[in-house]
């Protein structure tokens, strides 16, 4: 049983705690709402660059630029995993790492074991996790969140689509949390390569006149949307990640609440205790000093 020292101890320690779980929580709320920004920011254009290349595909032949063909057999697969530099975010980091290895396991499991598999890890958790377990890593980006910029992101693109071009792989799907709300992250993985424009009826319908050529504004759209994708999942990663880990700060300091009061009703309990043999002793030893 504890003694009345080793639940003071406790105490102590689970309010330091409490303090520090209430602090990081308000730390990742302020966080939180200038990544919901710039997320929300990034959609918009992301959007417009996609229903463009929409319009266009449906002008042109897709062959005119290597982007835009898929291959007629997929036998190398690139994973761009994005996940957070750091932890106390719930299962955020888990599950993302878990579909990136279900991906990994069970969809590309052929591929998997002919070392067709490769990955880019945006975060330092997805990193170290693939890394100690010696997947065939391309490119692995560590602190990108603490000063995240597109420069990184266009780099990512780079790498991808250079790859693509050379025909080091067939196919890139990117497994990032795509923010919803603050309770409900949406982990999603998306094929980026090759690009497939979403067309609509009114759009594939309409008739406009390009200057200049169709096909010469695809080239210049291309990377653009590819940049401005890789872009705007880590944006929505970011966001989903300071929403994940203010609920896991807030659930951290409601556990710590009520962890406090079960100690405090252990304490009196002991305390208590201590006080009845304490009088039971001095009763004692006057009932032997008047025998």
């Amino acid at each position: 049983m504890p003694t009345l020292k080793d639940i003071r101890v406790r105490i102590k320690g689970v309010k330091s705690t409490q303090q520090v779980t209430k602090a990081m929580k308000m730390v990742a709320a302020a966080k939180l709402r200038r990544a919901q920004e710039r997320a929300v920011m990034a959609r918009p254009y992301a959007a417009k660059l996609k229903d463009m290349l929409g319009s266009l595909s449906v002008k042109v032949d897709t062959s005119v630029n290597p982007l835009l063909s898929g291959r007629s057999e997929v036998n190398k697969v690139l994973v761009i995993l994005v996940t957070a530099d750091r932890g106390l975010c719930g299962a955020f980091n888990t599950n993302a790492i878990k579909l990136a290895s279900k991906l990994i396991h069970e969809d590309y499991a052929a591929l998997h074991s002919k070392g067709g598999v490769s990955l880019i890890c945006a975060g330092s958790r997805g990193f170290d996790y693939f890394r100690k377990r010696e997947y065939k890593i391309v490119k692995g980006y560590t602190a990108v969140f603490q000063h995240l910029d597109f420069s990184t992101a266009k780099e990512i693109a780079d790498t991808a689509s250079g790859m693509y071009l050379r025909g080091e792989v067939d196919k890139v799907v990117v497994v990032y949390n795509e923010f919803k709300s603050v309770l409900a992250p949406h982990l999603r993985d998306e094929v980026i390569l090759p690009i497939a424009p979403e067309t609509s009826g009114k759009e594939s319908g309409s008739d406009y006149i390009y200057e200049p050529s169709p096909s010469a504004i695809i080239d210049v759209l291309v990377p653009k949307h590819l940049n401005t994708q890789i872009w705007r999942m880590m944006l929505e990663s970011n966001a989903a990640e300071q929403a994940a880990r203010m609920s896991a700060m807030d659930s951290a300091t409601e556990n710590a609440k009520e962890l406090l009061r079960t100690l405090n009703i252990s304490y009196n309990r002991a305390r208590q205790a201590a006080i009845t043999t304490e009088l039971s002793e001095i009763v004692s030893g006057a009932d032997a000093l008047t025998s």
